[in-house]
C-alpha cells in the first residue's frame, strides 16, 4: 500500500506510526477562489507571514458534479467538496489524503552524502520529494509557513526521520516567508551553518488562485504570487550558489500551464512561465561552474494547492483533462526530482521534465 499521513483532526485515531493506507478511491478533486483576504501574522521567532482567507464559488451538490463529469466518474473518481479557508493549504485536512510514499520503492543511494534544501517541503510535491530524497541517502532541510503549516511540517519531519538512511544527518524544518530576500538568505545561512554546504536546491514553494475576472487579480494578489512563486527562486538561488560546488543541482517546480496558458489560473500560469525562462537562462549562466539547473512541469497533481484553491465542480473533474484521465499523486512526481538531483542526470541541464499524464504539457 502507498502511504499518507493524517494528524491533528478531531476524533481521528491514527496508527502508532501516524500513517494510514490509501485505497483506489484516494484520487482527486479541486476548488476555486473568488477573492482573497490577506492578513499578516507575526510568528514566535519574529518572522512576518501572510495567510490569505479565500471565498469560493461553486458549492452546488455532489449530484450536480456527477452529472457534469462527462460520464467519467467511474474511471476518474475525482475529489469530494472540501473547504480550506486560507492559503497555503493544509495536507492533513485533505480528503482523501495525498500519497507521498511507495513502500515498494527500491532506493539505491543515488543521493548519498548530499545536502538538499526543499522550499515548501512540508506538503504536496515537496513532502514527496523530501521523503524520496531521504530514502536515497540525502540530508534534508525544508521550509514551511509557521502558524499555518505547523502540523504538516511536524508530520514531514517524522516522515523524513523514518525514511532516511543511517548515514544522513538529522532533517530540519525552517519556518519562513520566502517572498522576501532577507528571509531566503536566512534560510540558506541556517542550512549552511548546520550542514556546511548545499548540494541540491529545490525551488518548490507556490500559491495559486483561480480567476473569474481580471478584476480578481488585484495588485496585492499579483505581488504575492510573483514574490512566492518566482522572486523566491531568484533570492534563494542567489545565496545558495555561493555554497554549491561542481556537481550540484538546482531543480525548479514549474507547471504544464506554463506551456499552455490558463484562463482560470492566469497569474499563476504567468509565474510558472517565468520559472521556465529562469531555469533555461540560469542553466547557461551556471554551466561553467558545473552546477546543473533543470525543472519539473507536472500536470494535475493532488496537493494542498488544489484543495485550497479550486471550486467543487473543478475538484469533481480534476485530472480528467489528460489522457490518463486522472490526477497524479505526489509520489508519482517525486522520481523526476530524484533523477535530476542524482548523477544519473549528469548530462541534463536547462531541461524540463513533464510528468503530466500524457498531456505533453498540452492539457
Amino acid at each position: 500500500m502507498l502511504c499518507s499521513v493524517r494528524a491533528g483532526l478531531a476524533g481521528s485515531r491514527p496508527s502508532p506510526s501516524g500513517r494510514i493506507p490509501i485505497t483506489h478511491q484516494s484520487c482527486l478533486w479541486s476548488r476555486q477562489l473568488l477573492t482573497s483576504r490577506p492578513s499578516t501574522r507575526i510568528s514566535n521567532n519574529g518572522v512576518a507571514v501572510m495567510v490569505t482567507n479565500v471565498l469560493r464559488r461553486g458549492s452546488s451538490s455532489i449530484h450536480t458534479f456527477k452529472a457534469k463529469a462527462k460520464g467519467k466518474e467511474e474511471s476518474n473518481p475525482g475529489f469530494p467538496p472540501q473547504n480550506q479557508d486560507e492559503q497555503p493549504g493544509k495536507e492533513y485536512l485533505m480528503d482523501p489524503l495525498p500519497i507521498f510514499s511507495n513502500p515498494n520503492y527500491k532506493a539505491s543511494n543515488k543521493l548519498q552524502g548530499k545536502v538538499a534544501l526543499v522550499t515548501g517541503g512540508d506538503s504536496g510535491i515537496g513532502r514527496a520529494v523530501c521523503c524520496s530524497f531521504a530514502k536515497e541517502g540525502a540530508t534534508v532541510a525544508f521550509t514551511y509557513v509557521e502558524g499555518v503549516e505547523d502540523i504538516d511540517a511536524k508530520n514531514t519531519l517524522e516522515i523524513i526521520n523514518d525514511s532516511k538512511t543511517s548515514e544522513a544527518g538529522d532533517p530540519i524544518a525552517i519556518p519562513t516567508d520566502v517572498r522576501f530576500e532577507k528571509n531566503c538568505k536566512d534560510v540558506v545561512d541556517k542550512v549552511v551553518e548546520k550542514y556546511g554546504r548545499i548540494d541540491v536546491l529545490v525551488n518548490n514553494a507556490a500559491v495559486q488562485y483561480e480567476t473569474y475576472s481580471l478584476d480578481d487579480i488585484t495588485d496585492e494578489r499579483l505581488e504575492r504570487l510573483f514574490r512566492t512563486n518566482i522572486f523566491s527562486h531568484f533570492f534563494l538561488t542567489r545565496y545558495a550558489v555561493k555554497h554549491m560546488k561542481e556537481g550540484s543541482s538546482i531543480i525548479n517546480t514549474t507547471s504544464a500551464v506554463a506551456f499552455t496558458g490558463s484562463t482560470k489560473l492566469l497569474d499563476y500560469a504567468s509565474t510558472k512561465g517565468a520559472i521556465v525562462a529562469f531555469t533555461k537562462g540560469l542553466a547557461t549562466y551556471l554551466v561553467d561552474k558545473g552546477i546543473r539547473v533543470n525543472g519539473v512541469a507536472p500536470g494535475p497533481v493532488w496537493t494542498p494547492l488544489e484543495a485550497a484553491s479550486l471550486n467543487d465542480e473543478d475538484l469533481a473533474e480534476y485530472g480528467s483533462q489528460v489522457p490518463m484521465n486522472r490526477a497524479a499523486q505526489p509520489v508519482e512526481i517525486a522520481p523526476s526530482y530524484v533523477f535530476l538531483a542524482s548523477e544519473d542526470a549528469s548530462y541534463f541541464t536547462g531541461q524540463i521534465l513533464h510528468p503530466d499524464g500524457g498531456g505533453i504539457s498540452g492539457f
